[in-house]
């Protein structure tokens, strides 16, 4: 009969690729999954009982290997981006680069964004989850409209550009007039109850008006 820690083996196997290997591992309780083998005898005359871990185990084990390698080219890959951190403490990284238009301070631009919180966590977006369709919005590149810290990210973008930025607080909603900030109110609340943190933005220019 299988052991009752499978199970909870086989659910997190099943979840590995959202979870860090480093917790993968140490929900692993080894001490409880290696049972007793045989008795043998060492060089120095003494006996000892080794352990050996089950070859179900090993079997379940098999596909972390896919994983890590997967989780390294990830790695890879992103090191490739290439990525600065601004004076203001503002971190940017260039996803794409634009060929288009150039945005200045004092411009008005339209853009799609998608906002999350540091941990990874959904909060806002101009493009719909399921959809995939867009409501651009237009915002005026000043400090006295729109964050201080999106106003860094976008200015020199060129038109169909794309950045990912990581906004310290300071830079952010320090007040609740700043934008972009969306209309509906569970989104809004949703944007407003994490202001104290530092939010992830990702931004494509469209236009340069």
């Amino acid at each position: 009969m299988q052991p009752p820690h499978f199970s909870k083996q086989s659910r997190i196997l099943g979840t590995m690729g959202s979870v860090p290997f480093q917790k993968l591992i140490s929900a692993f309780n080894f001490q409880r999954l290696l049972r007793p083998g045989h008795v043998t005898q060492n060089s120095s005359g003494q006996l000892a009982t080794s352990k050996m871990i089950p070859r179900r185990l090993v079997l379940h084990m098999i596909p972390l290997n896919f994983c890590l390698h997967a989780e390294a080219l990830e790695m890879k890959e992103a090191e490739v981006i290439r990525s600065q951190k601004l004076d203001s403490g503002v971190r940017i990284q260039d996803i794409i680069d634009g060929e288009g238009e150039e945005a200045h301070e004092g411009d008005f631009v339209e853009v799609n964004y998608v906002c999350r919180r540091s941990n990874g966590y959904f909060v806002h977006s101009t493009v719909d989850q399921f959809s995939g369709e867009t409501s651009p919005v237009v915002l005026p590149l000043n400090e006295k409209e729109i964050i201080k810290g999106l106003k860094e990210v976008i200015i020199g973008m060129k038109v169909g550009g794309k950045r990912r930025a990581l906004i310290p607080p300071s830079l952010g909603y320090v007040n609740d007039t700043l934008g972009p900030i969306p209309d509906e109110f569970g989104p809004r609340r949703s944007l407003l109850s994490h202001v104290k943190e530092p939010l992830i933005f990702e931004v494509q220019l469209l236009k340069v008006l």
